[in-house]
This record gives C-alpha cells, sequence and structure tokens, in this order.
C-alpha cells in the first residue's frame, strides 16, 4: 500500500469536493482519474458513484434552504429512468469500450456546454426531461452525468446558491438510483475496496464545507472553465488508452 498514492487520492477528492459546490459539476470526472490508479473501470465508476451520492448528500444538506424543487419536477422521472437504463448497461460493457465512452463523453459534453455559452442560446424548458434523461443515463452508465445537466440548469437558475443546491439533489437523484444497480451486480469487488471508499467519502464531506465558503467568493464561471478544460484533457487521454488497449493504433 502506498501512503503517497493514498495521501494523493484523499488530497484530490477533498480539492475536487470543494471546486464542485460553486461549480455544480465535476467531481466524478476529477476523482475518477485517481479511482482508475486502484480500481478497474467497472469497480472504479462504482466506487465513484458511491463517493459522488454521499458528497451530494453532504452538499443537499448545507444548501437544502436553496432548492428549487420546480426545477427539480421538470427533471422527473426522466432523470431517474435514464440513470437506471445507464446503470444496467455499464455492467454489460466490456472494461475498454466502457473506458473509451467515459472518455468520448468526457471530451463532447463539456464542449456541448461551451457551445452553448458561446452561443448564448437557452435550451427550451420544455426538453428538460430529454436532458434529464441524457444526464441520467451518462450518470448510470460512465458517472458523468454533470456537464449535461449543466446545459439544462445553469440559464434556468442564475443564482448560485440555487444552483449549486438543484444540482446537488438532481445528482444524488442518479447517485441513488444506480449505486443499487452497481452494487447488486459488482457487490464483492466493490466491498473489497470498502476502505478506500471511506476515506473518500470522508475527503468530500470536508470538501464540502470548503466549498461553501468558496461559493459566495469565488466567481463559479471561472471554475466551471477550469473543469471543463480539465474533463477534456482526461477525456483525450482515456480515448488514447481505450483505443490502445484495444489495438486500433
Amino acid at each position: 500500500m502506498d501512503a503517497g498514492l493514498i495521501i494523493f487520492s484523499l488530497l484530490t477528492t477533498f480539492i475536487a469536493a470543494a471546486l464542485t459546490v460553486p461549480a455544480g459539476f465535476g467531481l466524478a470526472t476529477m476523482i475518477t482519474p485517481v479511482v482508475f490508479l486502484w480500481l478497474e473501470p467497472h469497480e472504479a465508476v462504482a466506487v465513484v458513484a458511491i463517493v459522488h451520492g454521499a458528497h451530494n448528500a453532504w452538499k443537499l444538506k448545507v444548501l437544502r434552504e436553496s432548492v428549487n424543487f420546480e426545477a427539480v419536477r421538470r427533471f422527473g422521472w426522466a432523470l431517474v429512468l435514464g440513470a437506471l437504463l445507464g446503470a444496467l448497461l455499464n455492467t454489460a460493457v466490456e472494461p475498454d469500450p466502457l473506458l473509451l465512452m467515459v472518455g468520448v463523453a468526457l471530451i463532447v459534453l463539456p464542449l456541448l456546454s461551451v457551445t452553448q455559452r458561446w452561443t448564448n442560446i437557452r435550451l427550451p424548458e420544455a426538453e428538460d426531461r430529454l436532458g434529464g434523461f441524457g444526464s441520467g443515463f451518462f450518470g448510470g452508465l460512465t458517472g458523468h452525468q454533470g456537464a449535461l445537466r449543466a446545459m439544462f440548469l445553469q440559464k434556468r437558475l442564475p443564482d448560485k446558491s440555487q444552483y449549486a443546491a438543484t444540482a446537488a439533489i438532481l445528482a444524488l437523484v442518479v447517485d441513488v438510483t444506480r449505486v443499487p444497480v452497481y452494487v447488486a451486480l459488482e457487490g464483492w469487488q466493490i466491498l473489497e475496496a470498502g476502505w478506500l471508499i471511506l476515506g473518500l467519502v470522508f475527503s468530500a464531506i470536508l470538501g464540502v464545507q470548503l466549498g461553501k465558503r468558496w461559493l459566495k467568493r469565488w466567481k463559479s464561471d471561472r471554475i466551471r472553465i477550469g473543469i471543463l478544460i480539465g474533463i477534456v484533457l482526461s477525456g483525450i487521454s482515456y480515448v488514447y488508452k481505450a483505443v490502445n488497449s484495444l489495438g486500433w493504433v
């Protein structure tokens, strides 16, 4: 057991959890590469989901008074259905193709978010269920739900606290839907990483406390841009690794 790797994993999770309070997304994206150092893709997605769920539950506890329940209602059942289908498909996909899908999602979804920012196109509210399904599906399949959800949610909720709190409850709905599927189908492998899960969960909860302070002081747009750049770079590295493993180059 490498003490340096343990410290690096805990510290990365702490910082990522703090940054994603004002940004509203990005925790799974930032800590997935860290968990990949410990586990294979399927197990890594499941472990990240548990940490992600604990992080969002604590973030919701801290920001519960700011939740916009009308926005939650608009995403509705489509979010749950998408997460369930994505989680079931996750278990049927081989590790290398799954890694490739994760990489493609990490590249495409942030670019869609940036494109919307440049073009100032506002997605119609009638499409929120489509966004909910897509966000839930990618969350269940690869664990990366936030960038797509942000495209639909950011323009609806310009208030930083409302956005952060509502994003937390929507993400938690996806996590509560997908985690039981992962545990039911790969429970014993996840249990082997129990000590790692506990450490990452504790770091994520501490990060929320710091992130609440940053929510008031920092400009969330700058944080989102930094996270989006990191997401795309991670996606490129995943695609490169998956393509090499599959023997396509």
